[in-house]
Order: structure tokens, then C-alpha cells, then sequence
């Protein structure tokens, strides 16, 4: 649950990232995958500090 989270905020923040730099292509592209890797990140911090 925690992980689509960060995910999403991570999405939303490669988007607003994207938003500055390039083409709507791009945007969304960009988003995703610093999205991804955002979340990814993310996900395994918070999962690391739990255990």
C-alpha cells in the first residue's frame, strides 16, 4: 500500500519536473520513469525501516 503511494507521488512529481523541460511526450515520459524509480526508491527505504 505504502509503495503505489510514493509511486504516485513520484509520478506527479516527474511530471512537474517534466513540465518544465520538455514537449507533453516527454512529460509524460520523464514522469513515469522518475516516477518509478521514485517510488521504487522510496518503497524500499520505508520498507527497510519498518523490518
Amino acid at each position: 500500500m505504502g509503495k503505489s503511494r510514493f509511486r504516485t507521488l513520484g509520478i506527479v512529481l516527474g511530471i512537474a519536473i517534466g513540465a518544465s523541460i520538455g514537449t507533453a511526450v516527454e512529460q509524460i515520459a520523464i514522469g513515469v520513469a522518475v516516477g518509478v524509480v521514485c517510488g521504487f526508491i522510496l518503497g524500499f527505504i520505508v520498507d527497510n525501516r519498518r523490518s
